[in-house]
């Protein structure tokens, strides 16, 4: 009985050490404020430790630049506009996913996978978007309050170890996100310990100085912008010591060695040109993918092009799950994104990852704005399909101290040391096609030159594709009209020369 016994205990620890486990850490509103994308200033020691275990990508890019959409993105491997997430799921916005949809929580829990989610939910409905363990009431407490986080993560990781379960955990921090009243612009003072704030007390909070911060090409150089970007740098510390915190307890439950680790955000920062924009600062994220099967790798960096969509196919790909055959809105749904467990294999092997995508609808409900874009090794074609109306402008994207100061200077006629006006960035061309390696700010469209004229055929025929692929309603808009599943031309185009524009799209 004993040698019986002691042969079962053997071969339980053995299971445990062959255990492969998925672990995603995903920051709100985050930026590349870290040592590996070249900020010396803003403190990320526990993204460095992750780094120098990580493939790290130069080109990691967000389905949508918005939080729900994105959220939904990375949970279920669908753009948006196929899931049916077209905007924020809470309050008054009330979009939510097709309840059909199989998303990888639920996936992965019927293939004998413990799944949990720490943090920021934002998602719906809930039958869709469901995991074993769930802690994600009070966002700041959950995506805040690294202390309260641990206790849960510590608890999720004993729980998968009692069910001797491979498991897949994801964390969704709500740093560092916008705020309001007493606790700072971005929560910045919320339990630095200091009266009516609270304690963290695994926080040591960093105050930032306004003239040390890098200021972002895309952001005015101005006293407004430099404290707004401090105060958010206090709340990307605060999130990377949590990050340290939830690595040890990884280590501490003997699953440091299996499990495939990936870091990214959900959108861009929350200032102009960045979130719910689809330009390079709200389409570009910070992204890393920790393989201990490929440690001989870890530390270097990738070209290879990466999105949050390929996050479901390594997933699965990692547990060699088959995604399942079903159908959505009458059509079968594929996954259109590709496992990055090649790149964490060999980071410079980047011919099998030649475009993203990005699809937006909505942020808030009154934000109606839909674009897709496609980006390449060197340009971006960005889709404006209601690029008549003016751009509009996130509640916090309106309502904070970057961007009141441009309105402010716009209206007294001074210097906004930003680099377009207010015109420009409410007011866009339908089609928008930019060369990133000869003008990586993107303010020159190339959309209407001849001499892009075959770049810009090729980009919208490959778009096109991908539209088709993923069953997108606004596949035709806005000047066909979807019947049949074919596109049927409306005229009504406001100009010739708008026509013979988009004929090139249709043709």
């Amino acid at each position: 009985m004993l040698r019986a016994l002691f042969i079962l205990s053997l071969f339980t620890c053995s299971a445990l050490a062959k255990r492969r486990n998925v672990l995603v850490l995903f920051a709100d509103d985050g930026g590349f404020m870290q040592t590996a994308y070249n900020n010396t200033v803003c403190d990320t020691p526990s993204l460095d430790a992750l780094a120098s275990r990580s493939v790290i990508f130069n080109r990691g890019y967000t389905g949508v630049s918005s939080c729900s959409p994105s959220r939904s993105v990375i949970l279920t491997g669908l753009p948006q506009h196929q899931n049916g997430m077209y905007g924020l799921q809470h309050g008054v916005h009330h979009f939510q996913s097709f309840s059909s949809v199989r998303s990888l929580p639920r996936i992965l829990s019927n293939n004998g996978i413990y799944t949990g989610i720490v943090g920021k939910y934002h998602v719906a409905p809930k039958e869709v978007y469901t995991f074993d363990y769930m802690q994600i009431a009070n966002v700041n407490q959950v995506g805040r309050n690294i202390t309260h986080m641990k206790g849960f993560i510590k608890e999720f990781l004993e729980q998968a170890n009692q069910k001797d379960k491979p498991f897949f955990l994801y964390i969704a921090f709500h740093d560092p996100h916008r705020a309001g009243g007493n606790y700072g612009p971005f929560m910045n003072k919320w339990g630095d310990g200091k009266p009516g704030h609270g304690l963290i007390p695994d926080w040591k909070p960093i105050e930032y100085k306004p003239a040390d911060v890098i200021v972002p090409y895309f952001l005015p150089d101005t006293p407004a912008t430099r404290g707004d970007l401090a105060a958010m740098y206090t709340s990307f510390n605060r999130m990377d010591q949590g990050i340290g915190l939830f690595m040890k307890e990884l280590e501490n439950s003997g699953h440091l060695d299996d499990t495939l680790v990936l870091w990214t955000s959900d959108n861009g920062i929350p200032f102009p040109g960045a979130k719910t924009n689809l330009y390079e600062p709200g389409m570009g994220e910070p992204m890393m993918i920790s393989s201990p099967d490929h440690k001989e790798h870890w530390g270097k960096h990738t070209n290879g092009l990466a999105s949050i969509t390929d996050f479901v196919p390594t997933v699965l790909d990692w547990f060699n799950v088959k995604y399942p055959d079903y159908k959505l809105n009458g059509e079968e749904v594929k996954l259109t994104g590709r496992s990055l467990l090649p790149l964490a294999a060999n980071p410079a092997d980047i011919k099998g990852y030649p475009y993203v995508f990005s699809s937006h609808d909505l942020h808030e409900v009154t934000m109606a704005y839909p674009m897709r874009v496609i980006r390449n090794d060197r340009y971006r074609l960005i889709h404006n399909i209601n690029n008549r109306a003016p751009y509009p402008l996130a509640t916090d994207l309106y309502n904070n101290p970057t961007f009141l100061d441009i309105l402010n200077r716009t209206r007294k006629g001074l210097p906004t040391h930003w680099f377009k006006s207010l015109q420009q960035y409410y007011y866009r061309d339908e089609w928008e096609l930019f060369d990133l390696l000869g003008d990586p700010s993107e303010l020159n469209n190339l959309a209407t030159d001849p001499a892009h004229k075959q770049v810009l055929t090729e980009l919208k025929s490959t778009l096109r594709d991908w539209l088709f692929k993923t069953n997108d309603p606004w596949r035709c808009m806005p000047h066909d009209m979807l019947l049949g599943g074919q596109c049927y031309p409306m005229d009504n185009y406001f100009s010739d020369k708008e026509k013979h524009a988009d004929t090139l799209y249709y043709e």
